[in-house]
């Protein structure tokens, strides 16, 4: 009988037992021991080019989502022949997280249906009709329409590109780069604010800022014909030979023997999912589908009362609920008014401080996240984000001495030493959510087995944008009302109770090939097992560099004992 309830058994527990031994199934024995590991110097150029393709989606959703905070000080009357108010301002800033939020869970379907490929050339199309339409708007309701398109564009985009690199990239290689994604956003938002500020004199500067979002959708648009559908759709879609070609060139960089290898052990392992799934579909009674069943209720059923894709969507909500409600956003979207109030002097300039922050310790997050772990990065990373929002906290009830956050009455000159101190707090703070909350909510997709993969994808990024939208609407009243400092202090405590949930039931997955991790949830949170196969996978590793090196240095000596 299947295990509904989320228990740590399993009826079909002897099918996993290798996984959680630490011993290899058939098959995986060459695998693991006798190829050569996948890294970046060996990975196929393919790789590199196709997920270099899928981050740009990254670049357009920083791009678009940063540059509206220059646009909106810079429109004048440009728009219905008047100064935009308050209520203008908060539906265009607004919209777009609406429709992202909308648009995410359809990802699954769209991606289920017709390929991960097929998403993102949505995606982009999206994003050159929202750029063009906000670039010619007139009014403030056609640059409603052009935001909410872009909206959707984002939110298809932040589902379907990780879900893509996710697919496509070999088992050691995975987090980094699909922390491409995670690095394009950030740099994104980076170019958003130096476009921003050289654009912001110019009569009608506004139009190039939106304007130019459609430049990289447009190469990405000339991009797509090289990017190939991954593997896992296409052995579902029942094209094995494709899947097969595709991970020939995944592989490419890889002795050829060894490719062989590794591209029988993907396949054979996916093969072995789909065969899993539709015995569970027989069990819970979903696997044949009618026309009171459709196929997205039918996913949808497997995703909530299977136990293992249960566990993955709870992690997978959990992280990028947690990665929204630290409060991170309203730092990005409000921070030059904050630095303003409390007396700097460019605070523009100040705020570019923190978006570069955010984008150099993306890249650390890039270096680590594979050799780290995803679990330990986020164990090691959040106190330091608890540490600096505190002080935040700590700084504004000296620097603020009003109980609430009072535009008209602050005075700018109090206490310049805590102003500074709430400068490094927040870079603190910005620093250790970029290598850990930033980036690693963003490999969702791993944690799902094939069948629920897109629809699991879709819902934890739309608990994301959702979380977004709360953050946004509730941060100004939270300042005034109850006090930056208690403001600043709640987020900190979100972040805690984020820590505590990691901790809990967030298993190791760096290293695991996407069906092994679906086996580690179907038994339980799989914690203990996987950090314990994680370490050990890392002290063999060790131990083969090691041994590489003694041999490499004793063929050099013997070859200069014996030159030919």
């Amino acid at each position: 009988m299947l295990d509904l309830h989320g228990t740590d058994g399993h009826a079909d527990a002897d099918a996993t037992e290798p996984l959680m031994r630490g011993e290899p199934e058939p098959g995986q024995q060459q695998h693991g021991q006798h190829s050569e590991p996948i890294s970046l110097r060996n990975a196929g150029k393919v790789i590199w080019l196709l997920t270099l393709s899928a981050g740009i989606s990254g670049l357009l959703f920083g791009y678009d989502t940063g540059v509206i905070s220059s646009t909106l000080v810079s429109i004048g009357s440009d728009l219905s022949n008047r100064p935009l108010i308050t209520t203008d301002k908060s539906l265009i800033t607004a919209i777009t997280s609406l429709f992202a939020l909308l648009s995410a869970p359809a990802t699954g379907y769209l991606a289920d249906k017709y390929g991960r490929r097929f998403v993102i050339l949505v995606a982009n199309l999206s994003f050159i009709a929202g750029a063009v339409i906000q670039a010619l708007s007139t009014t403030v309701a056609i640059m409603v329409v052009g935001r909410a398109a872009v909206g959707a564009a984002v939110g298809l985009a932040s589902c379907a590109t990780p879900l893509y690199i996710t697919e496509l990239a070999p088992a050691e290689l995975r987090g980094r780069l699909v922390t491409i994604q995670s690095l394009f956003i950030t740099g994104g938002q980076v170019v958003a604010y130096l476009i921003g500020w050289a654009l912001a004199y110019l009569p009608a500067g506004w139009r190039w800022m939106v304007g130019l979002g459609a430049a990289p959708a447009l190469l990405q648009l000339c991009l797509l014909g090289l990017m190939f559908e991954t593997p896992r759709w296409l052995v579902k879609a029942g094209r094995k030979e494709r899947a097969r070609a595709v991970l020939r060139k995944v592989y490419g960089g890889v002795d050829e023997q060894q490719r062989e290898v590794k591209v029988d052990h993907v396949l054979s392992s996916i093969q072995a999912e789909i065969a899993e799934e539709a015995k569970v579909d027989d069990v819970v009674g979903s696997g044949a589908e009618t026309d009171a069943q459709p196929a997205v209720s039918s996913t949808l059923s497997h995703l909530l009362f299977t136990p293992g894709a249960r566990r993955a969507l709870t992690i997978a909500c959990m992280l990028q609920a947690t990665q929204q409600l630290c409060g991170f956003n309203s730092l990005m979207y409000f921070s030059a008014t904050i630095f303003s109030l409390v007396g700097f002097d460019s605070p523009i300039g100040t705020s570019l401080s923190i978006a570069m922050t955010n984008f150099v310790f993306t890249i650390a997050a890039f270096a680590f996240i594979d050799r780290v772990g995803r679990r330990r990065i986020l164990l090691y990373s959040v106190p330091f984000m608890v540490t600096g929002l505190g002080i935040c906290s700590l700084a504004f009830y000296h620097i603020n001495d009003l109980p609430r956050f009072d535009f008209s009455v602050y005075d700018r000159s109090s206490s310049a030493k805590w102003s500074g101190c709430l400068l490094v707090s927040m870079i603190l703070y910005v620093a250790a959510y970029a290598i850990g909350l930033g980036c690693v909510p963003w490999q969702q997709s791993e944690l799902f087995p094939l069948r629920v993969r897109s629809l699991g994808s879709g819902i934890a990024t739309a608990t994301n944008w959702s979380s977004n939208f709360v953050i946004g609407i509730t941060f100004l009243p939270m300042m005034e009302l109850l006090s930056p400092s208690v403001t600043f202090g709640t987020y900190g405590l979100v972040c805690l109770l984020g820590w505590v949930g990691v901790w809990s039931i967030y298993p190791e997955t760096a290293g695991l090939e996407l069906e092994e991790v679906g086996k580690l949830l179907d038994m339980g949170w799989g914690v203990k097992a996987s950090v314990a196969r994680f370490q050990e996978a890392k002290a063999n590793a060790t131990a083969g560099q090691a041994i590489t090196g003694r041999t490499n240095v004793i063929v050099a000596l013997a070859r200069w004992l014996c030159p030919r």
